[in-house]
């Protein structure tokens, strides 16, 4: 039997907003992305949509200050990807980073389309308590979300195999089982099949909101 190939078609820029207010309409599905500073989150995007300059890079550590909005297509299916702004370290004041957390987390928690967070995890690094802790709030606010790994073109092999049930450990002593997770390489391509699989099997289940008179 074969497996079907995933894909993302006609994946273009749309806009940057600096509120939720002013994002596009919620007329199709949307998933965010978030992770800490400097996580991979724009090499991983330009992954999965097979365009490499699609969302900006950068060595520099809170470069993403807006949010973002991608229009995507995947197995017939119109959905928006949405790059946050990171969370964590970033060489700004703390001022402007409490403003871009404000502006995340009242996004994440009103947006009416959003199907599901997926939250970006850097493979090299042991479990970051920012990390744990985000995980949490959005499990309390009720929110959807998956983990992805990333950079792990840039392990050991040794390493690659030990890293995940070293986080399941971690994580299973707050959490009853580990969440959906998948491990990414925006070098390799690794993991681009599961997440892109991923997106278009939850696509189905968004049901537009129906027009107020």
């Amino acid at each position: 039997m074969s497996v079907e190939e995933y894909s993302v078609d006609d994946p273009a820029f749309v806009k940057s907003s600096a509120k939720r207010q002013e994002c596009p309409e919620a007329d199709r599905p949307e998933y965010a992305f978030i992770g800490r500073s400097n996580v991979g989150k724009s090499s991983l995007i330009n992954m999965l949509t097979g365009r490499r300059a699609l969302a900006k890079t950068s060595s520099t550590p809170g470069k993403t200050q807006l949010l973002n909005h991608f229009s995507m297509s995947t197995a017939g299916k119109d959905w928006y990807l949405v790059d946050l702004p990171g969370i964590g370290y970033a060489k700004v004041s703390k001022k402007d980073r409490a403003s871009w957390e404000r502006t995340s987390r009242e996004y994440l928690t009103k947006r009416e389309n959003l199907m599901c967070i997926m939250m970006l995890i850097d493979s090299r690094v042991p479990p970051q308590k920012i990390d744990l802790d985000f995980m949490v709030w959005m499990a309390e606010n009720g929110l959807s979300f998956v983990m992805i790994f990333t950079k792990v073109d840039k392990l050991t092999i040794a390493d690659r195999e030990a890293f995940l049930p070293r986080y399941k450990e971690q994580m299973l002593k707050q959490w009853s089982a580990m969440p959906t997770h998948f491990v990414t390489s925006a070098a390799k391509g690794d993991g681009r099949q599961d997440v892109l699989g991923f997106i278009a099997q939850t696509n189905p289940i968004y049901r537009k909101p129906p027009k107020l008179d």
